[in-house]
């Protein structure tokens, strides 16, 4: 009886301790998906661009000021993925890989995603004009507006929208670069040129790769609509050899030295076999190769650019 007695007694604190386990998951889970809003990996690539940007900009870089513009450009970033995901449910839900993303999948509500991606960009887009400068504020302005109204409707009425998509999507190089000096120089838009076309191989092998989601979605992010081969391989190799001499020129106007030439050179010639082996096998393997290769080499390119700048 006295055990029963004590057992008993013990119950309320138990079931309260399992209520607030339970609550503590839940709020867990609701932060998770809202981190989920900002595509925590497009805005690392992101704030990646800008730190480059930015530490080529700087003779010596000042640690305030690349924190500031990184900050201020992550903000943009999460914000403007938070209210694509808004714009997009609808089409998000229709698409296997998308569908469990938390707007189509009811975990969060539309007005809760407006709210917190539209809050980031305000934050974001203020916070560069104080604490780097309006030109850095500004661009970041105009490439979350142009993500959002261009190229998001464009998506489901031309093909040129990936073109159109990367012209905003290479603007974190601008801000980075503006952040240091307050201007924009021709080795900040020869900086640009390399992630404009950087873009191209890496989204089209995605496109590619969930063709099949997007035909089913009416997305026209491939040119052939989704078929074999078509006009978007073309594209690719063109954007692909594009890259590869963009990413040469840097050694020869002296942004670099010698040692970037090499890795430049030979990270390109890499990406280009890639391009190739899709060209010749239009495989989902090798689109997903291609894919991963991309990854791998901008942020190989730009540790190389940053370590053999002259100082």
């Amino acid at each position: 009886m006295l055990l029963y007695k004590s057992f008993a007694s013990q119950c309320p604190s138990t079931a309260a301790d399992v209520v607030a386990a339970t609550d503590a998951k839940t709020r867990l889970l609701r932060v998770i998906d809202f981190v989920v809003l900002t595509k925590p990996e497009i805005t690392f690539l992101v704030v990646l661009a800008t730190a480059v940007g930015s530490i080529m900009a700087s003779s010596s870089v000042n640690p305030l000021g690349l924190f500031h513009a990184l900050l201020g450009t992550a903000l943009v970033a999460s914000g403007a993925a938070a209210l694509n995901q808004y714009m997009e449910r609808a089409h998000d839900a229709a698409m296997r890989r998308t569908a469990n993303r938390p707007l189509p999948a009811g975990r969060l509500s539309p007005r809760q995603a407006l709210y917190f991606g539209a809050g980031l960009s305000a934050t974001g887009t203020v916070y560069l004009a104080l604490n780097a400068n309006a030109l850095t504020s500004l661009i970041g302005l105009i490439a979350l507006l142009s993500y959002l109204f261009v190229y998001t409707p464009l998506k489901r009425h031309t093909y040129f929208c990936t073109f159109i998509g990367a012209l905003p999507g290479a603007a974190p190089i601008l801000m980075g670069w503006s952040a240091a000096q307050g201007s924009l120089v021709p080795q900040a838009w020869l900086l640009y040129a390399t992630l404009f076309f950087w873009q191209f191989p890496h989204f089209l092998a995605i496109a590619w790769l969930y063709r099949e989601d997007y035909a089913q979605a009416g997305m026209m992010m491939l040119p052939d609509k989704g078929h074999n081969r078509g006009s978007s391989l073309p594209t690719m190799w063109v954007a692909s050899v594009g890259l590869v001499a963009t990413t040469l020129v840097p050694s020869f106007i002296g942004m670099t030295g010698k040692v970037y030439f090499h890795f430049a050179l030979w990270l390109g010639l890499g990406l280009l076999f890639f391009v190739y082996r899709i060209s010749s096998r239009s495989s989902k393997h090798a689109a997903r190769q291609l894919l991963k290769a991309t990854v791998i080499y901008l942020p190989l390119l730009y540790l190389s650019l940053i370590l053999d700048r002259p100082g």
